[in-house]
């Protein structure tokens, strides 16, 4: 790259920031019928906005929620521990509905907020990236931190 080539610099338009990423995956969803998946997304979507940790960020303007067709993504702009102690605040409610079977994966990491095709807010970016690989490596009923979000934590202890 040459001293002239601009073209590896931020742009101004698309602000850097960094997320803690809760990323939420409805197992066996794609084997469920048409009905029974919207009635899963709703009872899911009833089960998170009622976590405290959600409610929370949510109402100091923290949050940024990001449905992902078979699950959604949630991230948090305050502390490494939100999305952690939602995702352990949804599993402890998921035992009331055993019905439903999650994986999350958690990872802390750069984001940028882009407009989708439909205008609405989507996400793009590393932080995001690594939440999906760190969550696809989980099966049903478990929550996966990275390394990185593992040291943070290590710290608040």
């Amino acid at each position: 790259m040459n001293a002239q080539d601009t073209s590896a610099e931020p742009k101004p338009d698309l602000p850097l920031q960094i997320a803690h990423v809760l990323l939420i995956d409805v197992v066996g969803y794609s084997k469920l019928l048409v009905n029974e998946q919207i009635e899963f997304l709703q009872e899911l979507n009833q089960i998170v906005r009622s976590t405290e940790c959600f409610r929370a960020a949510e109402t100091k303007g923290k949050l940024i929620r990001v449905s992902t067709g078979d699950g959604m993504a949630l991230l948090f702009f305050h502390s490494p521990e939100e999305p952690v102690r939602c995702a352990l605040e949804i599993s402890r409610t998921l035992q009331e509905h055993p019905h439903i079977q999650l994986r999350m994966g958690v990872h802390s990491g750069p984001v940028n907020q882009v407009t989708d095709v439909n205008d609405k807010t989507n996400i793009a970016g590393a932080g995001i990236n690594v939440a999906q690989r760190i969550m696809d490596c989980g099966d049903a009923g478990h929550i996966l931190l990275s390394g990185h979000i593992a040291e943070d934590l290590a710290q608040y202890r």
